[in-house]
């Protein structure tokens, strides 16, 4: 039985493309040129808040400015908001950075909602899941007093 045969050519064009490849990633990374960036436009308004678990499984919600209670979310409720708290308290847990930084809930001129966490930096686009999952987070800005 004959082994199959690569033409010489086809390996030449093949590592010309990966070299290729390489060369333009690298000269964008180094230059700058090329690049794409995304720029947020201004932001109208922004709140910075705290999440501490509660009794039975509540969630109580806090201005991080003065402390005041905010709002309290019902165990089994507000799905969305508990998801995308615990995907950045696990990256929090993996830096050692503890619940203590504020998480900055910021709306911009377009109507564009983001979560950032002010301790590590990531940012969510919180428009990317929906208007109903933004909405959730999006009514956190404008409350204001004690819940209770």
């Amino acid at each position: 039985m004959q082994e199959p045969v690569v033409p010489r050519g086809g390996v030449f064009a093949a590592a010309a493309l990966a070299l290729f490849a390489l060369t333009a990633a690298t000269t964008v990374r180094l230059t700058g040129i090329g690049e794409v960036r995304m720029t947020l436009p201004a932001a109208v308004d922004s709140r910075d808040l705290r999440f501490e678990d509660g009794k039975g499984g509540t969630v109580l919600v806090y201005d991080a400015k003065d402390h005041q209670l905010v709002d309290t979310l019902a165990p089994g409720s507000n799905g969305f908001i508990r998801v995308v708290l615990r995907g950045l308290a696990r990256e929090r847990k993996l830096g050692d950075i503890g619940a203590q930084p504020p998480f900055r809930l910021t709306r911009f001129v377009n109507g564009q909602i983001t979560l950032t966490d002010t301790s590590t930096g990531k940012q969510i686009d919180l428009d990317a899941f929906g208007s109903s999952n933004t909405e959730a987070f999006a009514r956190l800005i404008n409350l204001r007093g004690d819940p209770q």
